[in-house]
């Protein structure tokens, strides 16, 4: 259809001027938002691609496009970054992979490199996005995992929220009742949910989530050893523990037995990814598997799609998890003792 499409077509069906359409293509930062939006919807359904832009774009492509995530020490990434190598090599793309280090001026300086053509388009794994950038026209970009709900954008994620859930239950099937959660920056979408989803697994079960068994990290090895040390401090009997991720987890294992415990004689302990920590460490860690390297795979698809025009703007993709038991979860002692709390 997109031969016989105009830009008249696209302004008709849109309910704007010629003009304005012309302007969303060219200068999408100098038209409202909700307008901008409208248009490029218009212009996916329809399958417009005037001409001129499409010569200038030939001329500007880079063939590149950058991966930027929260924190590039991360394997969880790496995976990730496999199946957007996969489907970007196989479709004439480089991938540049960016380090956010959860800092906003980063992520501000990835924008504006795509902004200046020095990339195509963007992969944002960062969890936020300045809140200068939130009203702003934005350059092409594709979210994974951490979606951000002020802006529609194309996004590949999880049921976070069912996931974690999942996870909790797993414990409340072997009998535990007190059950820390460590989730990871609040108010970060993602860990809200998850901490949503601790807190009604818990509830349904008619165990009600005590506020002092959750504590907050940042998803790093040190901030799961910090974790234990804090519940520990409150002195709330404990005897599982949710980690939103597996390196808190494996902190969490770490600091436990520094202080004695054992896990999961003593204590019980979920992550969450299944990276390479959920199966070097000791024992083996029970955790929620996203299925990495595939979200690679389809975000580079989206953002093949939103590169090309055919892409609606809130285009949206749910990727499955699944439990993955290992060693590091066992029945809640009989007589419900809870060990941690009390070393």
């Amino acid at each position: 259809m997109a031969g016989s499409v105009n830009i008249r077509d696209v302004a008709a069906m849109a309910g704007v001027s010629v003009a304005t359409v012309s302007r969303t293509l060219k200068n999408p930062d100098l038209v409202r938002p909700e307008t901008r939006e409208a248009v490029l919807r218009c212009v996916a359904a329809l399958g417009f691609v005037p001409n001129a832009q499409a010569r200038h774009f030939r001329r500007q492509a880079t063939d590149t496009v950058i991966l930027l995530v929260r924190d590039i020490s991360n394997p969880f990434y790496l995976d990730v970054f496999k199946g957007v190598e996969d489907v970007a090599s196989s479709a004439g793309y480089k991938v540049l992979m960016g380090d956010a280090r959860s800092d906003p001026a980063r992520v501000h300086h990835y924008i504006d490199m795509v902004r200046e053509r020095h990339a195509d388009g963007l992969i944002l794994m960062t969890g936020s996005m300045p809140v200068e950038l939130e009203d702003a026209g934005l350059p092409p970009m594709v979210v994974a995992l951490e979606y951000l709900p002020t802006r529609k954008l194309p996004t590949v994620l999880i049921d976070n929220e069912g996931a974690a859930a999942m996870a909790t239950r797993h414990l409340l099937g072997l009998g535990h009742t007190a059950i820390a959660h460590l989730s990871g920056p609040v108010p970060e979408v993602m860990s809200v949910a998850r901490v949503a989803g601790w807190r009604q697994a818990l509830t349904e079960a008619g165990a009600p989530p005590d506020e002092r068994l959750e504590v907050r990290g940042d998803y790093s090895l040190a901030s799961g050893e910090a974790a234990v040390d804090e519940l520990h401090a409150r002195g709330v009997p404990f005897t599982a523990i949710f980690a939103s991720n597996d390196e808190m987890a494996v902190g969490a294992i770490n600091r436990l037995r520094a202080r004695g415990a054992k896990v999961p004689d003593d204590v019980s302990i979920v992550g969450f990814d299944d990276t390479i920590f959920a199966v070097a460490c000791n024992p083996p860690l029970t955790t929620v598997r996203q299925p990495q390297r595939e979200i690679g795979v389809e975000v580079m698809r989206l953002m093949i799609e939103r590169l090309a025009g055919r892409l609606a703007p809130d285009a949206t993709l749910v990727m499955p998890t699944e439990l993955v038991v290992r060693s590091s979860t066992a029945p809640a002692k009989p007589d419900g003792r809870a060990a941690a709390g009390q070393r």
